[in-house]
């Protein structure tokens, strides 16, 4: 098994096609074909099933495939590290958000990496914060930001910020009152969340109150835009930190009130695996999202209590959790 067998066959695989992979490479057909099968008779185990319109996956491509990946990601980033041990920052990056994070700095990342990192390639990957951690894990992305993570002893985390959760929804769902609402009385409302999970766990860290809630739930959804519209049409309302709907909020077409009775709030973390290398790409980058993220806060733009302790290099750390 060599590097280059690994990247044509990663290249069947996510192309699902023989004739594209030949094409996304610029390598010809035959070429693929050969290296495919020179890998197969090694492995002892057919890889896909060849079919007319395609190539799918075997049980034992699927699991080759997640260690290619790895071993692939593993080998860009030590030539990233090589290269990177000039003072120029450069290369390649990819950087997974959250959906609020993405709302919060999402335009100030994008314009810092512009105007003041040119060179650098950035990535930028939104989804829900179960999504987020899985792309960390299998190294789609170098660092992430979740909500509310659960314990792997592959990422190191380190505490960012603490928000406020709030009932939102139109006033016609949760009145117009400006006065706190009781837990106890925001679970006979009519509430719109996300599917059970990672994707709601990242806003409720307390299972006893989160299955209240969905006991409750008319709606659950996979899609923030989702819950947004469905709240804009007055199916129910929901619970989100301010950063989730503050256009919606400062415009007037949605409200919020502070629960109580709990109060609900939840934690941001920034995470990356204990094994990934040291470089100044990587600080820098860093460096970058936990500043505009400050400086969100500090503006009061993102309401929230900014809790993230300057550490040094990845494994170097004194006030980092590694959990």
């Amino acid at each position: 098994m060599d590097i280059r067998q690994l990247t044509y066959f990663v290249a069947v695989f996510d192309h699902a096609n023989l004739s594209h992979a030949a094409s996304h490479l610029a390598v010809a057909q035959s070429a693929i074909s050969h290296h495919i099968a020179n890998l197969e008779s090694e492995m002892g185990t057919p890889l896909f099933i060849r079919k007319p319109r395609g190539m799918e996956p075997t049980a034992a491509g699927h699991k080759l495939y997640d260690h290619a990946k790895l071993i692939l990601a593993a080998i860009s980033r030590a030539e990233m590290d090589m290269l990177g041990a000039s003072e120029e920052i450069a290369g390649e990056f990819a950087v997974g958000l959250p959906y609020s994070v993405m709302k919060g700095i999402g335009v100030p990342l994008m314009q810092a990496i512009l105007t003041d990192f040119p060179k650098v390639r950035l990535s930028i990957v939104e989804g829900l914060s179960g999504t987020t951690h899985a792309g960390l894990i299998s190294s789609e992305v170098d660092l992430a930001l979740f909500y509310n993570p659960r314990k792997d002893p592959r990422v190191t985390l380190e505490p960012v910020l603490e928000e406020e959760i709030l009932c939102v929804g139109r006033p016609s769902v949760i009145s117009t009152s400006r006065d706190p609402i009781s837990f106890e009385d925001l679970a006979r409302l009519p509430v719109l969340l996300l599917r059970h999970g990672a994707s709601s766990r990242a806003l409720i860290d307390r299972p006893g109150l989160l299955n209240r809630l969905e006991a409750n739930a008319p709606l659950q959804l996979n899609s923030v835009s989702g819950i947004i519209n469905g709240m804009l049409a007055g199916l129910g309302c929901t619970i989100a930190p301010q950063v989730f709907v503050r256009e919606q909020l400062q415009a007037g077409l949605l409200h919020s009130r502070q629960v109580i009775r709990p109060s609900l709030s939840r934690n941001l973390f920034l995470g990356y695996r204990r094994d990934y290398p040291s470089n100044r790409r990587f600080e820098a980058m860093k460096d970058l999202v936990l500043g505009l993220i400050e400086k969100e806060v500090s503006s009061r733009a993102w309401e929230a209590d900014f809790h993230h302790r300057k550490t040094g290099l990845p494994g170097r750390t004194s006030h980092k959790l590694s959990i």
